[in-house]
């Protein structure tokens, strides 16, 4: 591997592209720890390792909603209106259409997407920026002098929101050059960015908390199971099942075309992280709409929201069983919907191939659906472990203070695979030996 490494750096575009990507995600580091003004960021940051949702939020702006900074909302708005777009393109016929015109169709649907992230963001950050202004930690407000209908206070807030609307675009932009000049896919390498950035002083906070034995001991043990978890990550991301394609054979003049013979890789977690951020966003949202009951001057409304903390505080046992439900059918679902999008069986059927011993058309159809409702079946278990791992990691280790989360390792292991795949291709197409073996 470091040989391959070696020889990687050896080729000029490769190296170029190597470099651009580093430097953007420098550049990404740099932004994100410039805070907006008027930030309480050390209540900030406790506020945000008690609360699920802003964790995961936090998650996808790279670190930056902890700094409160001109990037905090990240790409998650922008990743909000891909699945959006995602959900959206076999229903509407016209996104339909665009679809199946090639690559002119999925850049004007991108464009859809681009335009759809601006009012989500505008929306995230109202919502972050509100609930920040309600929210005090030490009797002092997270976030002061917010609100868009006070005179006084109309032109900072909407300063504010435009500021972090266009972070977010800024980020989306720095992601596309990714994609376009250097390694890999832009937007998974900003968030593995931040992923890494914060992985330090995760775990500074994993060896300091408790006594030395406690520290050495758990630390072993959540070492292992997290070990254990990447490894069943890479196996189940990497597992599929083959289905053989025959072509018939098709004679012109005095040449034979077709008759050979391929396969369709149905894997078996088609979803990836997708079902985590569906379950994650609903799971939350009463815990969020809880701490805006919890600061009322009513008593029975506190109270009320009270109850929903402890109710869907992830600490508890049924919030865990609920979750894993979710991510189990979640993943049923998007991969149905994904599977929908491709068109297999009548792409097969336009070319003139078939499954050995099925009809094509309706019966490959419904032949393909049951295959991979069998093999997503062991995906989607696997994912629901995966996202409740972190909880029985704490079980058994002890340790409240988790070093990664599920959706961290599954973006991590993936965006990982990913790249090195593209430097492998690299590599082989000048007969280099590359990374995966």
């Amino acid at each position: 591997m470091f040989e391959a490494v070696t020889k990687a750096f050896q080729i000029p575009d490769l190296r170029r592209k190597i470099f651009f990507t580093l430097g953007i995600l420098v550049l990404f580091r740099i932004i994100a720890s410039v805070p907006v003004p008027g930030v309480n960021r050390e209540g900030l940051a406790d506020y945000i390792e008690g609360n699920q949702l802003l964790g995961m939020l936090n998650l996808f702006s790279g670190s930056g909603l902890r700094n409160f900074s001109i990037v905090a909302l990240g790409v998650y708005p922008y990743i909000t209106a891909s699945i959006i777009m995602q959900l959206l393109t076999p229903v509407i016929p016209r996104l339909n259409e665009l679809s199946n015109e090639g690559q002119q169709g999925r850049n004007k649907i991108n464009q859809y997407t681009h335009f759809l992230t601006v009012p989500l963001a505008l929306l995230q950050g109202y919502g972050q920026a509100l609930l920040f202004s309600r929210t005090a930690v030490g009797g002092t407000p997270i976030l002061e002098d917010f609100g868009l209908f006070h005179r006084d206070t109309f032109l900072p807030s909407a300063a504010l929101l435009l500021t972090m609307t266009a972070g977010t675009m800024l980020l989306v932009w720095m992601g596309e050059l990714i994609t376009e000049y250097g390694i890999g896919n832009g937007v998974s390498i900003i968030i593995f960015g931040g992923i890494v950035a914060s992985l330090p002083q995760a775990v500074g906070s994993l060896l300091t908390g408790g006594t030395v034995s406690q520290n050495v001991i758990g630390t072993v043990f959540f070492a292992i199971i997290a070990l254990a978890t990447v490894v069943g990550i890479v196996y189940i991301n990497e597992g599929q099942r083959r289905i053989p394609v025959h072509y018939a054979k098709r004679i012109r003049g005095n040449k034979q075309y077709g008759g050979n013979t391929s396969f369709i890789p149905l894997k078996v977690n088609s979803a990836g992280m997708i079902p985590l951020i569906f379950a994650v966003s609903i799971m939350v949202m009463p815990g969020l709409i809880a701490n805006f009951l919890a600061s009322s001057n009513r008593d029975w409304v506190r109270e009320l929201g009270g109850d929903l903390q402890r109710l869907f505080s992830p600490n508890n046992i049924w919030y865990q069983v609920i979750y894993f439900l979710m991510v189990v059918a979640f993943t049923y679902f998007y991969t149905m919907v994904v599977f929908y999008q491709q068109k297999i069986p009548e792409n097969l059927q336009r070319q003139g191939a078939f499954v050995p011993g099925i009809r094509p058309g309706k019966n490959t159809a419904v032949y393909l659906q049951q295959v991979l409702q069998r093999i997503t079946l062991v995906g989607a278990l696997a994912l629901g472990i995966v996202a409740i791992m972190p909880y029985l990691a704490a079980q058994i280790t002890g340790i409240q203070t988790l070093l990664i989360s599920a959706t961290s390792i599954l973006i991590v292991v993936g965006v990982a695979i990913d790249t090195m795949r593209q430097l492998e291709a690299q590599l082989m197409m000048r007969n280099y030996e590359g990374f995966i073996q």
